[in-house]
């Protein structure tokens, strides 16, 4: 089993596992599972995939055949996915973070990457990661969980990068979802995006039940906040993101128990579409010594 850390303010509680893709296994506030809580079986397995939420770093969601264009050059990149086709979410969440610094309510965890040897095939730059995780009482029946992600160029070659987080939430027929967002990306077969439909289709802004909801898109032109409520669990949720991450994905299942919310500075395979000469993909350039950070914020609400 891995080993964790528990952070601890007021009634919420987290659990952190640096060695585990630096994924938080579970968040509670007065007993009530916030994200949705890591099982067991996957916590003794070291799955990230079974976590509450994971780091995505140094890009979110896939590159197209598992081939990044940039510049004039075109990098090969390890399949990281069983046999899927393409690469995803990075490599941050396959790793083992280092902690850094860590109190009762918090903990500070970094992951290098030096992008030499086979090591090259997940990233081809040279970077630095830095995560904290912070859990906050604000009394009234009011925690959170506060994440700041950050890539630091290590390097002497400027990249292109991008960041986010997969948060996974608790869904049952009563779970309702609102946001705004400018527009909506269609997908291929393999998660690929078509095109961006304008405005987006789905109604979220005005918040609509997650009831035989299915998806696993991009929304584009993301406000920064979304609200999830369940009246059968007495517990809203607010989610919020800094700049640049200004694109949503929603993966919901159609006969899921859960639903991912992720904060995202980018489109999927923004690096190859912007090689392509498409514009507003998110795509984010990292020069020599430079550093790109962003914080995403969960509170969640219960009763006084």
């Amino acid at each position: 089993m891995a080993p964790s850390l528990l952070l601890t303010a007021g009634d919420a509680r987290a659990v952190v596992l640096p060695g585990v893709g630096g994924s938080v296994a579970s968040f509670t506030h007065r007993g009530v599972d916030v994200l949705r809580r890591a099982a067991a079986a996957a916590i003794d397995a070291a799955d990230v995939l079974g976590m509450a939420c994971y780091p995505l770093v140094p890009y979110s969601n896939r590159i197209a055949l598992a081939r990044l264009r940039f510049g004039a050059a075109e990098h090969p990149l390890a399949r990281n996915f069983g046999d899927h086709p393409h690469s995803i979410h990075g490599f941050g969440w396959q790793r083992p973070w280092q902690v850094q610094d860590q109190a009762a309510d918090r903990v500070a965890l970094v992951l290098d990457h030096a992008a030499t040897g086979d090591d090259a095939r997940h990233w081809p730059w040279p970077l630095r990661s830095e995560q904290q995780l912070t859990l906050v009482d604000e009394g009234d029946g009011e925690a959170a969980l506060v994440c700041s992600l950050a890539v630091v160029n290590t390097g002497s070659a400027t990249f292109p990068c991008g960041l986010g987080w997969h948060p996974f939430f608790p869904r049952t027929p009563a779970t309702r979802l609102a946001f705004a967002a400018q527009g909506f990306w269609q997908t291929d077969g393999t998660g690929l995006p078509t095109h961006c439909t304008r405005p987006e289709p789905w109604g979220f802004a005005a918040g609509r039940d997650l009831d035989g909801v299915a998806l696993d898109n991009v929304f584009a032109g993301w406000e920064g906040s979304a609200r999830l409520s369940d009246p059968a669990r007495g517990i809203v949720t607010v989610l919020g993101a800094t700049a640049p991450c200004r694109h949503l994905v929603v993966y919901a299942p159609a006969a899921g128990d859960f639903i991912a919310v992720e904060p995202v500075s980018h489109v999927t395979d923004a690096f190859n579409r912007a090689a392509r000469g498409d514009a507003d993909t998110g795509m984010l350039l990292l020069d020599p010594g430079h550093r790109i950070s962003c914080t995403m914020r969960i509170s969640a609400q219960l009763p006084p």
